[in-house]
């Protein structure tokens, strides 16, 4: 065969189109890491401050990482860009599975950024209980809003924390709102566990709901519902939108059954789209209108100030129970104590009372 290539044959093969670069220029920042692991906490900072979102998710990825020297090193830039933080306004979003959350998040995302404003998406993806593994797909699905200049998405694995939220996701709001953003995105996993934790860290709390979802769902709905600010059922598009408005009237119904809230704020019922993006200015115009109503009435520094003890605490005990764990004597003996507990040589409490007997003692 003559493998000669022939000038005139019509099999021919085109130069393709030159790809982009897969690294944003504009993104690199002068922090280069200096040819070290790590930057001091001025320097982390000092990015942060000037709105270097290289050091901003570099600074995350310390927060997250479960090394002592990490750790320490972020709370120490945690510590540094607390003065610059709080003047965001803080969102939770929650809602069943299939709801759309990420959708919906695109989509007012879209809305906040072009009025002008800067946002930052946490986004919690759920983790494997057997692997710890994560999937980390929310950019993939907010294409149009992840491209967006004045938008910043942080998609984060739950680790098994309670409610799909992740432990850090408190430090990571300080440190988004130390750079610049002024509207902040928390979004749950929605698997019915307690959204305690998300709404003890939020100005206000937006439940999505879906039309016609059927009482299999009630278990869900009530311990949410009773800590929504709003709710909005989504996806009202095409043959959905009586189903939608059906729902709206029966959750709005449903909500005069519970106690008033202690803001004194009575939640809103409404449909809205993702999708055709009806309603989502509604969804805007309902958040702005809640929190006019309780910084008039001093609620919203009251909640505030509850969140930051509330955080405090939850700090100490997980901090005493990482502790405990973490204890050399209590590690050599924790197989040995669950032994006992299978032999039926010991019950539940006394072998707690024995371990924390012991731990007591190696601290003291």
């Amino acid at each position: 065969m003559n493998k000669k290539k022939n000038k005139n044959s019509a099999l021919k093969v085109n130069d393709g189109i030159s790809q982009p670069s897969s690294v944003n220029d504009d993104a690199v920042s002068e922090y280069k890491l200096k040819g070290k692991a790590l930057l001091s906490a001025d320097e982390y900072m000092k990015g942060i401050l000037n709105g270097d979102r290289v050091i901003l998710s570099k600074s995350i990825t310390l927060i997250e990482s479960n090394l002592p020297e990490h750790h320490k090193l972020a709370q120490q830039i945690t510590d540094k860009c607390l003065p610059y933080s709080g003047n965001s306004i803080r969102i939770g979003i929650t809602g069943v599975p299939g709801v759309g959350k990420s959708t919906f998040i695109e989509a007012l995302g879209k809305y906040v950024t072009n009025i002008g404003r800067s946002l930052a998406v946490l986004a919690i993806d759920p983790s494997s209980k057997r692997t710890k593994g994560s999937i980390l797909g929310d950019k993939t699905r907010m294409e149009e809003l992840s491209t967006d200049k004045n938008a910043f998405i942080r998609p984060s694995p739950t680790a098994g924390s309670l409610g799909g939220v992740t432990r850090k996701t408190r430090e990571t709001v300080i440190l988004c709102e130390a750079a610049g953003f002024n509207t902040i995105f928390i979004e749950t996993v929605g698997v019915g566990q307690s959204e305690t934790l998300v709404h003890s860290m939020v100005d206000f709390f937006l439940l999505l709901m879906l039309a016609g979802a059927g009482d299999e769902l009630q278990g869900i709905k009530r311990g949410i519902m009773e800590m929504a600010d709003a709710i909005f059922i989504n996806k009202a598009d095409e043959d959905n939108i009586q189903k939608a408005k059906y729902a709206k009237n029966e959750y709005t119904r449903a909500l005069h059954l519970f106690p008033p809230t202690e803001s004194g704020w009575i939640p809103v019922v409404d449909t809205c789209s993702s999708v055709t993006k009806k309603g989502i200015d509604n969804v805007w115009n309902t958040i702005i209108r809640y929190l006019r109503f309780v910084q008039k009435n001093g609620f919203f520094e009251q909640k505030r100030n509850e969140q930051e003890k509330y955080v405090m605490y939850k700090t100490i005990n997980q901090r005493l129970m990482d502790n405990f764990y973490q204890n050399k004597n209590i590690q050599k003996i924790l197989s040995e104590t669950e032994k006992k507990l299978i032999e039926h040589k010991a019950t539940p409490y006394t072998a707690a009372k024995e371990l924390i007997d012991i731990y007591f003692k190696s601290v003291n």
